[in-house]
């Protein structure tokens, strides 16, 4: 019979395990110094090799040639022990023998004096699942058990153990081990068995394993059986990472308040057999993925995703305002936790809904969140007016023998606008797709006051753009927002990707609940009325020498 590759390449000793070395470093000490304890607690997430370290813990205390505080796993009871022969080593498996019963029967058979080692060992595993009898009959043989035996108890959930229970062992903390080591472990294993597996695949599995190298064998497994050289394409395969388009889009269509479309893709997919609370699960990490995409600098080492998909994650991250992404986790997690208890369609739907229609959401943070924008809604709704919607006033007529200075306007973008109703508008905004300068110097520019605001808004969401932004100032002409900013970088990026006008864009939104096309705001040189210099000016324009 095959014998799957955790089980396998299983430790045999200390010197075996990787990733763990502050732990099984002092348990060598230890035993080489002969201070062996009565009662050890092995605690940490799955997979880290805390029932492997009670195996070889068992086995080194009782080897007849220890070496350095390590099994020699060559002498008669390290080779009795691992083939399950020796009868003073008991495994216990809390899960299945949790009631005081159990517990009393051990209790019994501790008084015996070990067959043919030096000590018996009561390996208990999952032992959190112990009942609280269970655990009142165990307190007393811990707490003065006899000289011959060693107890070793293994759990995931070390916090629900009495404190009693904790205060009796000597505890180590198994970690997860990191990708580097579980990849190295990875491409050693796969050349002992004959097949190989690109680097990239390697670290994929590594990733996915969450820091257990028995996941990691596991997975490693399942694409051995599917090639004989697996690359990363197998890996992302094998472990359906590709597929999952599906809460990309759903995220896409909650951030465009599209409710029909939202509800049409949770039908479509409770049509194709989609368990709509895996789907809900599924949603809250890619929610999380957002939010690391949108705080982290180089997400890739904490986002588990195929190079493709974390574009596509760290794409939509940067236009998913920061709130939205921490408010959606929140009602999605509270709806898993209801899912449980009443019908899950209905459930997940009203979450959907709620989360394209925030007016919807009658929690106090959306409450708070919506009372917010309202206010800064009021504050700036008198600045936020265009030159057309403000009160007319009356026109100066300029001097003959002068030109006052206006700002120039020159489109950077116009994408995401609301349709034009009038064909005068329509015509400018023609123009400005073309690059013709729209003339707007029949109207005054206003300061932009709640530029502040939104340069912080830009800090929390576009952390780039609000350095770039840094000390600049904004004026609204029009249907136009002219930034005035000192920074080189500005004028590039905003003519470069769409990413970053729509970050601005989005942020006036969230301030004063509107959207402008954006522009640059230059003066131009005052003009000295002179007729001649005016030629002058024009031929240098187009670049004649003057003679």
């Amino acid at each position: 019979m095959y014998q799957a590759l955790y089980r396998k390449y299983r430790p045999m000793c200390f010197s075996d395990v990787v990733g763990e070395e502050h732990i099984t470093g002092i348990l060598k000490n230890e035993l080489k110094s002969g201070k062996i304890f009565h009662a050890y607690l092995f605690t940490g997430p799955r997979g880290t090799g805390k029932t492997s370290c009670a195996k070889i813990l068992a086995k080194a205390v009782n080897c007849l040639n220890s070496t350095d505080g390590d099994a020699c796993c060559r002498c008669d009871s390290c080779r009795a022990i691992a083939d399950g022969d020796v009868l003073d080593i008991t495994e216990i498996d809390a899960a299945s023998n949790n009631g005081v019963d159990n517990i009393r029967d051990l209790r019994e058979e501790v008084t015996y004096a070990p067959t043919t080692s030096k000590y018996r060992v009561y390996i208990i595993d999952e032992v959190h699942m112990l009942s609280t009898g269970a655990f009142n009959a165990l307190l007393k043989t811990l707490e003065e058990p006899p000289a011959h035996i060693i107890f070793i108890l293994a759990t995931t959930e070390v916090h629900k153990l009495p404190a009693t229970i904790l205060s009796r062992c000597q505890r180590f903390d198994f970690h997860r081990i990191s990708p580097a080591v579980i990849a190295d472990r990875i491409l050693h294993i796969a050349d002992k068995e004959g097949f190989t597996i690109d680097g990239s695949a390697a670290e994929m599995i590594a990733k996915l394993s969450d820091g257990g190298m028995r996941d990691a064998l596991s997975t490693l497994d399942l694409c051995a059986a599917r090639t004989h050289h697996i690359t990363e394409a197998d890996v992302i395969s094998v472990c359906s990472l590709a597929g999952n388009d599906y809460c990309l889009e759903l995220a896409g269509h909650i951030l465009n308040s599209d409710v029909g479309a939202a509800l049409s893709k949770v039908d479509e997919l409770h049509k194709n057999a989609v368990d709509l609370q895996r789907l809900c699960s599924e949603m809250i990490n890619h929610y999380r993925n957002l939010m690391v995409a949108r705080t982290v600098k180089e997400p890739s080492g904490l986002i588990i995703a195929a190079p493709k998909e974390l574009e596509a994650i760290k794409q939509q991250a940067s236009v998913y305002p920061l709130e939205g992404i921490v408010n959606a986790i929140n009602v999605l997690n509270e709806t898993l936790d209801r899912m449980t208890m009443s019908s899950r369609r209905p459930e997940f739907e009203t979450a959907i809904v709620k989360l394209c229609r925030p007016a919807l959401d009658t929690s106090l943070s959306a409450i708070l969140d919506r009372l917010e924008r309202l206010e800064r809604t009021i504050k700036y709704s008198g600045n936020s007016l265009s030159s057309a919607e403000a009160e007319p006033k009356p026109k100066k007529e300029p001097e003959p023998t002068k030109s006052q200075p206006q700002a120039e306007v020159k489109v950077l973008e116009d994408d995401g606008m609301p349709p034009i109703p009038s064909e005068i508008e329509a015509k400018a905004d023609t123009n400005a797709e073309k690059g013709v300068q729209p003339d707007t110097n029949a109207e005054t520019e206003l300061s932009f006051e709640a530029w502040a605001d939104v340069l912080g808004e830009l800090t929390k969401s576009a952390p780039l753009m609000a350095a770039v932004l840094r000390g600049s100032k904004a004026y609204i002409k029009g249907e136009f927002l002219l930034i005035d900013s000192g920074n080189d970088q500005f004028i590039p990026l905003m003519r470069g990707d769409p990413i970053y006008r729509t970050q601005i864009r989005n942020a006036v939104q969230t301030v004063v609940g509107r959207t402008y096309k954006l522009g640059p705001y230059k003066k131009r040189v005052a003009e000295t009325g002179d007729p001649l210099q005016d030629i002058i000016n024009k031929l240098k324009t187009f670049e004649v020498p003057e003679s």
